[in-house]
C-alpha cells in the first residue's frame, strides 16, 4: 500500500523532470542556431563543399564545448527518470505479468523484422535501399521516375565525394606546357536534379587549375521545375561572391540540345569550349590534355574517355577504351580500337574516331567557323554525328596542322590532317548514365527528322540506306525535316565534300543494294500483331504487338533473303536471316554467314495473293510498293 501511495508523487516529479529537460533542449537549440548563423554568415564566400566542412568542424568544437555541463545535467535527469521508471514497472509487473511478457516479445519480433519492399520491381532498390524506410523509399522512388536517376541518394552525397582514377599509369607521367589555352565550360540541361548540378561545379572548379577555366556556362534549356531555379539561382550568387566563375544563360522556350550548345558557344569567352552534361564529374587531371592538344592544332576536336556512374547506386565502372562510330541510323555507337594505334604501344596517344559519343572540346573560334552546330536538330540525338560527319569532309584549306606520327599511322587518311575528330585516352570524364530520359520519353520522331535532316544537308547519295534503317518509305515519308537552306550554303561555303566520300574512309558501313522492299510483316487476321525478332540474347522470332522499334524491321533481298531487326549493314557484322531447319520445328534467326555454311534453309519465295497456293496469315507494309505473302520456301 506504502508503494502505491508514493506512485503519484513519483509520476508528478517525473513529468516536472521531462518538461523542464524538453525546455532546456527548445533553448539549447535556438541559442545553437543562432550561434551558427552569425558565425557562418561571415564564410559566405566559401565554395559549398568547405561550408559544410567548416560547418561541420564548428559544430563539433561547439559540441564539445557544451559536452561536459550538458552530460552532468543530462546525467541526473536520467537516473531520476531511470528511478521513476523502475518503480512503474514493477508495480505494472505485479498487476500485469502475462501483457508485460506479450510485449517484450512484440518489441523484440519487430525489431528483428527486416523493412518490407515497397518497390521490389524497379530497377533503384535491387542493389540499393535496403534500410529506408516506407516513407524514404517513396520519396526515393518519386525522385527516381522525376528525374531517371537516384536524386535521393544524389541529394546525400558530399560535393568532393573521392572517385578512382581512371587513368593509365603512363598518363600520369605526361608532362604539358604551363602556357595553356584558357577554357570555357558549357553545362547543358533541362529540368537537372539540383545536386548532381552542385556536385558537376565543385569537381570542375576543383579539377582546374584556376589559370586556365575563364567560366563555367549554366545552359538551361526551358526549364519548368520552379523550385530548381530558385534555389542554383542562389547558389550561383554564393559561388560567385568569392569565385565570379558562373553564368546562367536560360532559353524561353525549349529548343533541344543542339540548339543549346550553340546558346552557350555564343556566349563564351575563352580559348576553348568543353560542352558537357551537367550529370557529369571530371576526373584530376582531364583538362590539361585537351587544352594540351587543341593549342597543337585550333582545327581537332577532341572527346575524353568516359567512364559510367550507375544510376541507381551511383558507383563508378570504367568502360573499356573504345573509338566512336555511328550506324546507318547515324546514331553514335562504339567502334573497336584501331590496329593502327594498337601497333603503336602507346596508350597515351590519342586515337582517330569517326564521331564524337557526346561530349566534345574545341577551339571556340574554329568551332564557330566551321558552323557549330545544327540548331534544327530536335530535342536530343545525331547532332554529334551531324558534328563529325561536317568538319571531316570540311576543305580546311590553310588549317593545315598534320601531326607526323599520324600519316605513318594511316597513310589514306592523310588528306585528313588538320580535320579530325579525335578521342584521349588521357582526359577522363565519369558520366552519370541515366535510366531514362524524362524530357524525351517519345524520341523516335525527333531521331527520325534528324537522321533525314543530315542525309538530306549531307547530300548522302545512298540515302535511302538511312530510311530503310528507321523504316521509313522513301516517298511521302511524312517527315518535316525543316528548313535547311542555311546549312546547305554553309556546306558550300565551307567546300564540304559528299557524306559518300566520306564512307572511303569508314569502311565499316556497307551500303546495300539489293533490298527490294522492306517494312513491317502483319498478321492477317489481328493487324495488331507483328513479326518481331523476340528477346535478345536469342534467336526465336515471335509475334508480338505491332510497334515502331527496330526489333520488328523486316528487309526482303533479291536474292530472296529475308532478315528481321536492325538493320547493321556493316563489314564486320552479319545481319539476321529468317531460317528453316527443315525439320518441321520453329524458324529461327542466325547470322547470314553462319546459316550459309550450315546450309539452313534462308531463301524465301513471294507470291502475290491471287497467285499464292497458300495464306500464311503475314503480310508486309510500310516501305514496300506492294503486298506480298509467303507461298513456299526454298533453300
Amino acid at each position: 500500500m506504502m508503494l502505491r501511495r508514493h506512485v503519484g508523487k513519483v509520476v508528478s516529479i517525473g513529468l516536472t523532470l521531462v518538461i523542464a529537460y524538453h525546455l532546456f533542449l527548445v533553448f539549447y537549440k535556438i541559442t545553437l542556431q543562432k550561434w551558427i548563423l552569425v558565425s557562418v554568415q561571415k564564410d559566405l564566400y566559401l565554395l559549398l563543399s568547405e561550408w559544410d566542412g567548416i560547418v561541420t568542424k564548428r559544430l563539433s568544437h561547439l559540441e564539445l564545448d557544451l559536452q561536459h555541463p550538458l552530460k552532468e545535467s543530462m546525467k541526473l535527469g536520467a537516473k531520476e527518470q531511470e528511478n521513476m521508471d523502475n518503480t512503474l514497472e514493477r508495480v505494472k509487473d505485479e498487476q500485469h505479468p502475462v501483457g508485460k511478457a506479450v510485449e517484450a516479445k512484440a518489441t523484440e519480433t519487430k525489431k528483428n523484422k527486416p523493412r518490407e519492399k515497397l518497390f521490389p520491381g524497379p530497377l533503384l532498390f535491387k542493389q540499393w535501399g535496403e534500410d529506408l524506410s516506407e516513407a524514404q523509399q517513396k520519396k526515393a522512388q518519386d525522385l527516381f521516375q522525376q528525374f531517371g536517376y537516384n536524386v535521393y541518394l544524389s541529394d546525400q552525397l558530399p560535393l568532393n565525394r573521392s572517385i578512382p582514377g581512371a587513368h593509365h599509369s603512363r598518363c600520369l607521367q605526361k608532362t604539358y606546357p604551363s602556357q595553356l589555352l584558357s577554357l570555357n565550360v558549357i553545362l547543358t540541361f533541362t529540368n537537372e536534379a539540383l545536386s548532381s548540378i552542385q556536385w558537376a561545379i565543385a569537381r570542375i572548379i576543383s579539377w582546374i587549375p584556376s589559370r586556365l577555366l575563364k567560366e563555367i556556362i549554366l545552359m538551361d534549356d526551358f526549364s519548368s521545375n520552379g523550385e530548381l531555379k530558385a534555389n542554383l539561382d542562389k547558389n550561383i550568387k554564393l559561388y560567385n561572391q568569392k569565385y565570379p566563375l558562373l553564368k546562367i544563360v536560360q532559353h524561353t522556350r525549349r529548343k533541344g540540345l543542339a540548339q543549346a550548345h550553340n546558346t552557350g558557344w555564343e556566349v563564351a569567352t575563352a580559348d576553348v569550349v568543353a560542352i558537357l552534361d551537367a550529370h557529369v564529374e571530371v576526373n584530376v587531371g582531364w583538362a590539361e590534355p585537351i587544352l594540351a592538344w587543341i593549342q597543337e592544332d585550333h582545327t581537332m576536336i577532341v572527346s575524353p574517355v568516359f567512364d559510367n556512374i550507375y544510376c541507381d547506386t551511383f558507383e563508378l565502372t570504367k568502360y573499356e577504351l573504345a573509338v566512336d562510330g555511328f550506324n546507318w541510323e547515324l546514331w553514335c555507337h562504339y567502334d573497336l580500337l584501331p590496329k593502327a594505334w594498337v601497333d603503336l604501344n602507346d596508350v597515351t596517344a590519342p586515337l582517330k574516331s569517326h564521331s564524337i559519343a557526346g561530349i566534345l572540346a574545341a577551339d571556340r573560334f574554329f568551332l564557330g567557323k566551321i558552323g557549330s552546330m545544327d540548331g534544327g536538330m530536335l530535342v536530343y540525338g545525331g547532332d554529334r554525328v551531324e558534328l563529325s560527319l561536317r568538319k571531316a569532309c570540311v576543305n580546311l584549306g590553310n588549317y593545315k596542322f598534320c601531326k607526323p606520327y599520324l600519316l605513318h599511322q594511316e597513310p589514306s587518311m592523310a588528306w585528313q590532317c588538320g580535320g579530325r575528330t579525335e578521342v584521349l585516352p588521357c582526359s577522363w570524364i565519369a558520366h552519370l548514365e541515366r535510366h531514362y530520359r524524362p524530357y524525351a520519353l517519345h524520341l523516335i520522331s525527333a531521331l527520325k527528322h534528324n537522321a533525314v535532316r543530315l542525309a538530306k544537308i549531307m547530300d548522302v547519295k545512298s540515302g535511302w540506306m538511312v530510311y530503310m534503317a528507321w523504316n521509313t518509305p522513301l516517298q511521302n515519308s511524312g517527315i518535316d525535316y525543316g528548313d535547311i537552306f542555311s546549312r546547305m550554303a554553309l556546306r558550300e561555303k565551307v567546300k564540304c565534300r559528299t557524306f559518300d566520300w566520306y564512307l572511303k574512309s569508314y569502311p565499316a558501313l556497307k551500303p546495300i543494294h539489293n533490298i527490294m522492299g522492306y517494312g513491317r510483316m502483319k498478321n492477317l487476321l489481328d493487324e495488331h500483331i507483328c513479326r518481331d525478332q523476340g528477346l535478345i540474347p536469342g534467336n526465336t522470332p515471335i509475334m508480338y504487338y505491332c510497334n515502331v522499334y527496330y526489333s520488328q524491321n523486316v528487309y526482303y533481298h533479291l536474292t530472296r533473303e529475308l532478315s528481321v531487326g536492325q538493320l547493321i549493314a556493316k563489314t564486320d557484322v552479319d545481319d539476321h536471316c529468317l531460317t528453316d531447319s527443315g525439320s518441321g520445328r520453329k524458324s529461327t534467326l542466325e547470322p547470314h554467314s553462319k546459316a550459309a555454311k550450315n546450309r539452313l534453309h534462308i531463301y524465301w519465295d513471294f507470291k502475290t495473293l491471287l497467285e499464292a497456293a497458300c495464306i500464311p496469315q503475314l503480310r508486309v507494309s510500310g516501305g514496300w510498293s506492294n503486298l506480298f505473302h509467303m507461298a513456299s520456301l526454298c533453300h
